[in-house]
């Protein structure tokens, strides 16, 4: 299965914020948004990506001060990028090697929707139940 196919099942809704975002805001929109990572945009370029296990290191680094200050601080920005193109093979591969959860997703370009390892995990199980039908079919015929 390739991205597009996954964007679009779950939709390329992109959550971002802006650098200048102090963590304890990012924290807040992580939760009203029930993700685990979110876009750090400045314009239309992804300048990076702050995760929940960012906030965790930044917390563990510099206490509670860490919260008030710029998520530029802390930011992933050595930011990996899946292509439209992509295989699920070739996510699973990138976001293993990297220790990735998340991988926005460019098409022509242009930020077009986020992949998590839970969105690969959940293709990966649908093509297996999928398989299994098409061999408890394949069988019943024969």
């Amino acid at each position: 299965m390739l991205v597009t196919e996954i964007l679009k099942s779950k939709g390329g809704d992109v959550f971002s914020i802006t650098p200048t975002m102090a963590v304890g805001e990012v924290c807040a929109e992580l939760d009203r948004r029930r993700v685990g990572a979110l876009m750090v945009c400045d314009g239309d370029r992804v300048a990076g990506v702050i995760s929940e296990r960012d906030v965790v290191r930044a917390l563990a680094r510099d206490g509670a001060t860490a919260l008030e200050r710029p998520v530029s601080d802390y930011m992933t920005r050595d930011v990996v990028f899946a292509e439209a193109t992509d295989t699920v093979a070739i996510l699973m591969a990138r976001m293993t090697d990297r220790r990735i959860r998340h991988l926005p997703v460019l098409k022509e370009g242009r930020l077009a929707g986020v992949i998590s390892i839970g969105d690969v995990v959940k293709c990966q199980i649908a093509e297996a139940k999928q398989e299994a039908e098409q061999l408890r079919t394949y069988i019943a015929a024969g």
